[in-house]
């Protein structure tokens, strides 16, 4: 078993495990959160979220870095703001980082994961191969909603990637791939 386990981990690469690791616990928000709530909330800092029950988009990544990596946004994507807080959107007309917030925000998750080098090219419309269980996508549902989510490991019939999000009704695993126009793509390395 021992020789199995190191054969595994010298085969799959880093890069599949942790998408899987992102997916199971995306995954495992379905069912758990079941409404959309996009309401201002004051958070604990570090490691802050609103109940479990709820979210919108963001949450579902946000949760899913935190309970399948280990990775904290609400304190890295504040960080990074606090430190160069002029590379990020200035669509809200703050003046400084507001840790409540801003990792909840799509425009701003986008800008921190292009600043740290985790982008990658935009599939063209209707194109599968590109993406990888684990990848984040973001889009922008009409007509100017941001919106983001996880892609599954799961395939729709037609063989296009599920993706799990939290687009009104909690979060799902659905067949959205390129129903709306995708504007990143992003991989956690």
């Amino acid at each position: 078993m021992k020789a199995l386990l190191l054969l595994l981990a010298t085969t799959i690469p880093l890069s599949a495990a942790v998408g899987q690791k992102l997916v199971e616990a995306a995954r495992r928000q379905i069912g758990v959160t079941v409404s959309y709530d996009p309401a201002y909330v004051a958070l604990a800092y570090p490691g802050g979220d609103v109940p479990r029950d709820r979210g919108v988009c963001t949450d579902v990544l946000i949760r899913a870095m935190r309970d399948g990596l280990s990775v904290d946004l609400q304190k890295l994507v504040h960080e990074d703001m606090a430190r160069d807080f002029q590379a990020y959107p200035k669509i809200w007309g703050l003046k400084r980082p507001d840790r409540n917030i801003d990792h909840r925000r799509v425009p701003n998750l986008r800008a921190f994961l292009k600043r740290r080098g985790f982008d990658l090219p935009v599939p063209a419309n209707g194109h599968v191969d590109g993406f990888q269980p684990g990848d984040i996508v973001t889009c922008t549902v009409p007509p100017s909603l941001p919106h983001i989510g996880i892609v599954s490991d799961r395939k729709s019939s037609s063989g296009r990637p599920l993706v799990i999000h939290n687009i009104g009704n909690g979060t799902r695993e659905e067949d959205i791939l390129h129903v709306y126009p995708i504007n990143g793509h992003y991989r956690w390395k």
